[in-house]
């Protein structure tokens, strides 16, 4: 058994700010300005955001611990190798009591081709990162396959 210790890293969210301005010389726009328009707002791909979703997901099972969430979080193949869920448990409980809990502080998605991803994420603690991490949908979920 493998065990799982190139999984924990957690990503963190951006911030965007937006400013406005505004002035006190009051100018009327023209009469005939054209009207704004609105920019189209960009599509949102589902499955980079369910990808997105399950990999945090896992790495906060991961160092939670909450091994039998984790353990769901693999993919079948890693499943049949990483043997019985309790022996699975023991590898999370382990890596929780050494590194404590870990939020992932980047997240990248390197690769999406249907069912199959790669994603690449790092943890305030370096040893932790991960890249080009497998991943593969399976029923329509997102499951860890790094094993």
């Amino acid at each position: 058994m493998r065990t799982h210790h190139t999984i924990t890293a957690l990503a963190a969210a951006g911030l965007l700010a937006l400013t406005g301005c505004s002035s006190s010389d009051p100018k009327p726009a023209p009469v005939d300005a054209p009207a704004p328009t609105s920019s189209p707002s960009p599509k949102v791909d589902p499955a980079r955001v369910d990808l997105e979703k399950a990999v945090r997901a896992y790495s906060a099972a991961y160092f939670k611990p909450d091994g039998a969430a984790a353990y769901a979080a693999l993919s079948k193949r890693c499943q049949d190798k990483a043997g019985d869920a309790d022996v699975f448990t023991i590898i999370v409980d382990t890596a929780a009591k050494a590194y404590g809990k870990q939020e992932i502080q980047t997240l990248t998605i390197d690769q999406l081709a249907g069912d199959l991803a790669r994603v690449s994420y790092t943890y305030s603690v370096p040893k932790l990162n991960q890249t080009s991490q497998p991943w593969a949908r399976e029923a329509g979920t997102w499951k860890y396959d790094g094993c």
